[in-house]
């Protein structure tokens, strides 16, 4: 006991960085899986998978991926844009990967199972070379 008291800030260091190991994975857990670009483009082609960008309008217009659709993470809940068959999967993305995480939380408390993030964002997305367009 003497031990703990003496040494209380070694307890408190490995107690915080336990937290931080673990952090990542319950953040993931509760988004959605992360998938590359490159599985994206797979989970579209094959399995009809919705690609949903979250950004804001003016965003969007300034660049998104071909065929996205445009819902913002504050109209999500209200979106008559979602997909009617809910068992699709929904691939989000964001211009770097973080509202997509909060939208994929949105996605899933509204039902959306099958609900994914586009690991890194829109800049992943041109990163690999994809398809992207502006609208006016």
């Amino acid at each position: 006991m003497q031990f703990l008291v003496q040494n209380w800030y070694l307890l408190a260091i490995a107690l915080v960085s336990g937290g931080l190991l673990v952090w990542p994975m319950l953040v993931e857990g509760a988004a959605g899986a992360r998938i590359s670009a490159a599985d994206a483009v797979q989970l579209i082609n094959r399995e009809k998978a919705v690609l949903i960008d979250v950004s804001e309008n003016a965003e969007f217009a300034a660049g998104h991926a071909v065929g996205a659709r445009n819902i913002p993470v504050a109209a999500l809940e209200a979106s008559r844009e979602l997909p009617k068959n809910k068992s699709l999967p929904i691939v989000v993305v964001c211009p770097t990967g973080a509202r997509a995480g909060r939208a994929a939380i949105v996605l899933k408390k509204l039902g959306f199972a099958n609900t994914q993030v586009l690991k890194g964002g829109l800049a992943a997305w041109r990163a690999a070379n994809l398809p992207t367009e502006k609208t006016a």
